[in-house]
């Protein structure tokens, strides 16, 4: 399209200097994030893919996660997704004629059954629907079945050290780096499932948080970001205006006992703070149905979700 001559600024409507004006605006968002995309390439970011914007009807709402995901890739991080699919499970389950059970921390309980469905699911459905819209983005993913990458024990107590038997879930005790490495040295996206090998060989169905946190920690990321459907850490649930923009390491307990940290944010937070003592520089929880929630955290000065810091 022909540049207007300086001339031709109307001083009537005003449309050509409105139009410098948004220029101008959006050149000081892309001026913000240079330093940290300078200071940022090279690095590994995991980020763990779930919530309720998944299973969004709208694919645009679904989709646009991987564009902000291609965007890292095309500032030279290299990015690596572990995703969830809890309810894409479910409704597997439901289509078998089998009902989900879960227990009061809600974990899934698993049998055999329950299983070979979880793993055919996340690594045939869900893990290709995140492939292809990375895909859709012009990144390029690789698709993980997670038992190819990651290695687990059966799960024996749950997060409050009590005794648990949940059936075939696991705890990830091992990640394969150097296969993880080569699809990043390839130029890939790694996209792993939430599925780990037992030392018995078989199938264990293993929280995608904790997945992640895993994987981070064993790549030494430099972040790691959990996106879900709630804007952060809050304060005072459900108060969405009582956002903790950052927390340290030491502060955690004390949430814990206040019944802030609860619930589903409970593994999230203790997988991120084993992450950061294992070495990951910082931890973001985002609102994954915020648009462009992800580079909004990463690249300006602000952010928009809670940060986790050692202290």
């Amino acid at each position: 399209m022909e540049k207007p001559a300086q001339g031709d600024l109307p001083d009537s409507s005003g449309t050509l200097l409105m139009n410098v004006s948004e220029i101008t605006t959006k050149a000081k968002v892309l001026l913000e994030a240079l330093p940290y995309i300078q200071d940022f390439r090279g690095s590994t970011f995991v980020v763990k893919y779930g919530g309720s914007f998944m299973d969004d009807p709208d694919p645009a709402v679904r989709n646009r996660v991987a564009y902000d995901i291609a965007f890292l890739a095309a500032c030279g991080i290299n990015v690596v997704v572990v995703h969830g699919g809890g309810k894409a499970i479910t409704k597997a389950m439901e289509q078998s004629g089998l009902k989900s059970q879960f227990a009061p921390n809600g974990m899934r309980i698993t049998d055999e059954a329950t299983v070979a469905i979880v793993k055919k699911t996340l690594d045939e459905i869900v893990n290709k629907d995140v492939c292809d819209a990375v895909s859709l983005a012009r990144a390029k993913p690789r698709g993980l079945a997670g038992d190819t990458v990651l290695v687990c024990e059966k799960l024996t107590v749950d997060d409050n050290d009590q005794p648990v038997d949940l059936g075939y879930v696991g705890e990830v005790v091992e990640v394969k780096v150097k296969l993880i490495k080569k699809e990043i040295a390839e130029g890939y996206v790694p996209v792993i499932s939430p599925v780990a090998e037992g030392r018995d060989g078989k199938p264990y169905n293993v929280n995608a948080d904790l997945v992640a946190g895993r994987v981070a920690s064993s790549l030494r990321a430099r972040r790691l970001v959990y996106m879900s459907d709630v804007p952060g850490l809050l304060a005072n649930p459900p108060d969405v205006d009582s956002l903790i923009s950052t927390l340290k390491v030491s502060q955690v307990d004390e949430l814990k006992r206040r019944g802030v940290i609860d619930k589903g944010m409970r593994p999230k937070v203790m997988s991120a703070v084993r992450a950061l003592q294992e070495g990951v520089q910082r931890v973001h929880f985002i609102d994954g149905r915020l648009p462009h929630s992800l580079l909004l955290e990463i690249f300006t000065d602000k952010g928009i979700g809670t940060e986790i810091v050692q202290d």
